[in-house]
């Protein structure tokens, strides 16, 4: 009941096909579920000095907390365009495998994950909206534009998963 009424049919059938593709992405590749942050962004990992005790990354807002692959915890790290998010992948990455091996097949993920984080969004998004606060927040959530850009943000998503296809 949150969809605004002329976007429904649109973004219905943009999450159908992108649910089916992200089904076909995890049909196809196979993975290793383990442990999870779960939302590990860089706004979650906060920095002590490094000459502190204990100094470095800290992870924090544990709530997310879940099974899943190894990537899922990774992609969301990376950020910008092009040469530099592959560089920042691969740094990453090199740095993950120092304490265990993932299987690059996992990368095939991203963009399902991806997916999956704005179906989870805006579902997130729509359990929140009877709160008082939400309003003065989330003003244009539920808005004609609002549902247009996420309809135009799963047509993408499709199209990346398919550059992305195994």
């Amino acid at each position: 009941g949150q969809i605004a009424p002329a976007w429904h049919s649109a973004w219905t059938a943009a999450c159908d096909e992108a649910l089916d593709r992200v089904a076909q992405a995890y049909a196809h590749t196979p993975h290793t579920v383990l442990r999870l942050h779960g939302d590990c962004h860089p706004g979650n990992v906060l920095w002590t000095p490094m000459d502190m005790p204990q100094g470095g990354p800290h992870f924090v807002d544990l709530d997310d907390a879940r099974m899943g692959p190894a990537i899922q915890d990774i992609w969301m790290l990376v950020n910008g365009e092009g040469v530099q998010k592959q560089q920042q992948l691969a740094a990453l990455l090199d740095g993950y495998e120092q304490m265990r091996p993932l299987d690059r097949r996992d990368l095939r993920l991203i963009e399902p994950l991806r997916t999956l984080r704005i179906l989870h969004y805006s579902a997130w998004l729509a359990r929140r909206r009877d709160d008082p606060a939400f309003v003065q927040n989330f003003p244009w959530f539920g808005s004609d534009d609002y549902w247009a850009g996420q309809t135009q943000a799963l047509r993408e998503q499709c199209m990346a998963m398919d550059e992305a296809a195994f």
